[in-house]
């Protein structure tokens, strides 16, 4: 596997639904050039591009894994991404490593979701796109009629390449010249017709579709020249933007000779080699030993080992240039979506995009003293996943990770026992709810006590009331009933009272307190005295100023199908949600903006996905807290002494 120039170099990502042959494809691939000697199957856990143990396992594609084939002279670099929806962030990884994708589509299953999903992450990202049906053998599969389907869905851009008249006219649509030209003689040259065809693919305007049967080899070979033909070559990448050292906007050309920019699309855990970074070198040329710097985290790096990679495979790499996609060995300070330059010359290319989690779980580690263990390897798992995330939640005390869906996390949670030794335990998640007051209330708080020699005595009377900032402070004093020097331990004792309040032990907030009044000893006040004072007065006021529970609520963005917008509002009431507005969006479907409390969203990821056949999303982020209804709120606040009585 030498290393190639740019014009020899197609860089694709293979997308789709699982289950579509995109793995499968790339046998065939290896198969019709000798690298492999018989097709590997997904389900037996033998094919390249699904090498890792827990692939193996699971018996589908979970990391986005790069697999060259080489073809009359050109190297296709075959970025392999799971189909499934819970590893999106895998999908955007390597579109940002491709000039171009292929969304793969199942020959006998069409149009499915994860169809639809891939067409549009290839619009979102700008990357031109092919089509192509694979498992033409099955039974009762017309080629046509799928064809068709793809057409009425995705429109007059998608084309097969055998019909040059209807090609004719979608091709001279991509530029003026071509289009008047065209009104003027009813055809193009056979110049205008590649030169026109060729700007189609690249801007997205025109879509082909090819075919092939992964599992018997028929078309495989046509369809690897087609990507050399129409597949955008690295080297014509437009300039890509980035910012400067000053982070003013320039752009990078791909060009061998140029300064380096490298950027990590892909990190990767190995078991045997540490951590590994797929990178696309952008500009430049790189050679092992090679020093360079991170641009993102501000350190020096060195190039260690350079390989190229196909699934497991590896082969040194003496130098890589610009263009081509490498791996690199143990770079210390450098995860997912840096960029590497020369420290002199700074370029910063901008960072992959991940959506942000929609599934949290609480988890904590099985065995006794696994905590830092846990930590530890979760962190580790996020570097390789940055679409995953671990929070811990200083308010519940849960550690918490996030993700895409219950597939994703549960993958992490194999993936840190096989690869960390943390096996974990899923558990309620708690809700950050907080306390307030709706009254006022005027209370005493006095403490005095007597050990034999100097003794303890503060005594204060302060005032609460509700307040819009989450804590206000005020005094009052007259007379030195209360010494100056003692005011700020009463608003200390008053502060720390309100990380834990009287009904529920959380925290405490929009709260005003005026300290009023109160006596004190000339011997034995002291400033712990008035602490105290000010806690017991915390206590009793707050309980005495009605309290009430508050829960947050989240602010709800939801993307949804025409098809469904009636599941989805009518779901929304029994989470205690309400619909705040609805607008059209582009390209079709509603966009609903709602919002409902946060206890009872916990699962609504895994809920959207069942209402909509998995096409619907949404965002979600905080908005308020608003008062917990009785019934409730009670509740809470029973379970909460039952906790406490059973410590």
């Amino acid at each position: 596997m030498k290393g190639y120039k740019g014009e020899n170099i197609r860089n694709i990502a293979l997308v789709g639904h699982g289950g579509c042959g995109k793995t499968t494809f790339l046998e065939a691939g290896l198969l019709a050039t000798g690298v492999i000697s018989r097709l590997g199957k997904v389900e037996d856990g033998q094919t390249v591009s699904d090498y890792d143990k827990m692939e193996i396992e699971k018996g589908y594609s979970i990391n986005a894994t790069v697999v060259p084939v080489e073809y009359n002279k050109v190297k296709l670099n075959f970025v392999d991404t799971p189909g499934s929806f819970d590893f999106v962030g895998e999908v955007n990884s390597a579109l940002r490593a491709v000039e171009a994708a292929v969304i793969v589509v199942d020959a006998a299953s069409g149009i499915q979701v994860g169809t639809e999903k891939a067409w549009d992450s290839c619009k979102k990202f700008g990357v031109p796109r092919f089509f192509l049906i694979n498992k033409t053998d099955k039974d009762n599969v017309n080629l046509d009629e799928t064809i068709q389907a793809l057409k009425d869905k995705f429109g007059t851009a998608v084309v097969t390449l055998d019909d040059r008249e209807s090609l004719e006219e979608e091709i001279a649509g991509t530029d003026e010249e071509l289009m008047e030209y065209y009104f003027e003689n009813m055809e193009l040259t056979d110049e205008m017709f590649a030169k026109g065809l060729t700007k189609g693919i690249g801007q997205g305007d025109i879509v082909p579709v090819f075919s092939c049967s992964a599992m018997t080899g028929d078309g495989v070979e046509a369809v690897l020249q087609n990507f050399i033909d129409f597949v955008p070559k690295a080297a014509d990448h437009e300039p890509y933007p980035a910012l400067d050292e000053s982070d003013a906007e320039i752009e990078v050309p791909v060009d061998p000779a140029g300064k380096p920019a490298v950027f990590i699309f892909k990190t990767l855990a190995d078991s045997f080699l540490g951590k590994i970074s797929l990178a696309k070198v952008i500009s430049g040329t790189i050679k092992s030993g090679q020093p360079i710097y991170n641009a993102n985290s501000e350190r020096d790096e060195k190039l260690g080992s350079l390989f190229f990679v196909r699934g497991k495979n590896q082969e040194d790499a003496p130098e890589v240039v610009a263009g081509d996609i490498v791996a690199i060995g143990k770079l210390q300070n450098t995860k997912t979506g840096d960029t590497l330059c020369e420290k002199a010359n700074i370029i910063k290319l901008p960072k992959v995009e991940f959506p942000s989690p929609t599934l949290y779980q609480a988890v904590e580690p099985a065995k006794s003293g696994d905590d830092e263990k846990m930590g530890s390897g979760l962190k580790r798992l996020m570097e390789e996943d940055p679409s995953f995330v671990l929070e811990n939640n200083i308010e519940t005390h849960q550690t918490l990770i996030g993700g895409q869906g219950e597939i994703q996390l549960n993958i992490m949670k194999d993936k840190l026992k096989d690869k960390f030794g943390v096996d974990v335990n899923t558990v309620p998640q708690k809700i950050a709810y907080r306390e307030t007051i709706k009254g006022n209330s005027d209370v005493q708080g006095k403490h005095k006590k007597q050990t034999g020699g100097a003794g303890q005595y503060g005594d204060v009377w302060i005032r609460f009331s509700p307040s819009q900032e989450e804590f206000e402070f005020g005094e009052e004093l007259f007379g030195g009933s209360v010494p100056k020097n003692y005011v700020p331990a009463v608003e200390k004792g008053l502060r720390e009272c309100m990380e834990k309040g009287p009904l529920a032990g959380c925290k405490v907030q929009n709260v005003k307190a005026i300290l009023y009044d109160g006596s004190y000893h000339e011997v034995d006040s002291n400033e712990m005295a008035f602490k105290i004072a000010a806690s017991l007065a915390f206590k009793k006021g707050i309980a005495e100023a009605k309290p009430c529970l508050l829960e947050p609520i989240m602010k709800l963005e939801i993307h949804v199908p025409d098809d469904f917008v009636g599941a989805v509002m009518g779901d929304l009431p029994t989470r205690r949600g309400a619909v705040l507005g609805m607008e059209p969006t582009a390209g079709g479907g509603q966009k609903l903006m709602a919002e409902a409390p946060q206890a009872e969203l916990l699962d609504y990821a895994i809920a959207l996905r069942t209402m909509t056949q998995a096409r619907g999303v949404f965002e979600m982020e905080f908005s308020k807290y608003e008062e917990v209804p009785s019934n409730i709120a009670q509740k809470i606040i029973e379970d909460y002494k039952k906790e406490q009585e059973a410590k």
